[in-house]
């Protein structure tokens, strides 16, 4: 869908055309899919997710303004991401006491530090002698564990919560960055695209571009600039 378009439908939708909004949903699907992807296997059904999907294009559409300079897909991404991070964060699928929580936080962090250790998982049997537990009591909480909803919070030492010291080589942010770079970069034009893999990937120079397509360093100066201009215009600084 061309941006002009683009702009016309979310102008329509805002003033109350539900058709509109409709439109603006079914051509932007694949966009919906593609972040709520990464949410799978969280406990959640992917029906489940594509509709909070929905719901947070809903309101990247009710919110969004030209004056963001940004293309609205840009803008979307994360309204779309974070209306399923809220609901894994704040809602879940399971509803755990705080006192789970708490334990379950400090078991995964003894798991943890255990493994690092020892280079081996602790049995049940001893993480039940270390908490001073039932066995079974352990199993509870380290079930409950596997919901999103624990990783979010913090122990009672007011530490980072789990999620944060989870050692993932990304973040969110980071990954729907990639996400929306590779979204920009694909619809460049192959020479277009050829030349920013080259530049910004692949480390080359202008002088090592300008060989490889055997064009002049200035042509390949000029052609860089221009590139990069038409994506600050289309895609904003964002």
């Amino acid at each position: 869908m061309e941006k002009e378009e683009t702009l016309k439908l979310i102008e329509s939708a805002q003033s109350g055309d539900k058709s509109a909004s409709e439109q603006l949903l079914t051509c932007n699907s694949p966009l919906i899919k593609s972040v709520i992807r990464r949410y799978r296997n969280k406990g959640v059904e992917y029906d489940d997710l594509y509709q909070l999907g929905c719901v947070g294009f809903i309101k990247a559409i009710k919110n969004f303004s030209t004056e963001y300079d940004v293309r609205f897909s840009t803008y979307a991404v994360p309204m779309i991401a974070g209306e399923v991070k809220r609901f894994l964060r704040d809602d879940g699928p399971v509803k755990v006491s705080r006192g789970t929580k708490s334990a379950a936080i400090k078991i995964a962090k003894y798991i943890e530090e255990y493994k690092r250790v020892h280079c081996d998982s602790p049995t049940i049997e001893t993480i039940a002698k270390q908490f001073e537990l039932e066995p079974q009591e352990v199993v509870f909480i380290i079930d409950s564990g596997k919901y999103p909803v624990s990783i979010y919070d913090s122990n009672d030492d007011n530490s980072r919560s789990l999620m944060d010291k989870l050692q993932t080589s990304e973040n969110e942010d980071e990954k729907l960055d990639k996400m929306m770079l590779k979204k920009i970069i694909g619809e460049l034009s192959p020479r277009d695209r050829q030349i920013i893999l080259l530049r910004y990937f692949a480390d080359k120079t202008q002088s090592e571009v300008a060989r490889v397509l055997k064009v002049s360093q200035v042509q390949i100066s000029r052609l860089e600039s221009k590139i990069l201009g038409r994506i600050r215009s289309e895609y904003g600084e964002a």
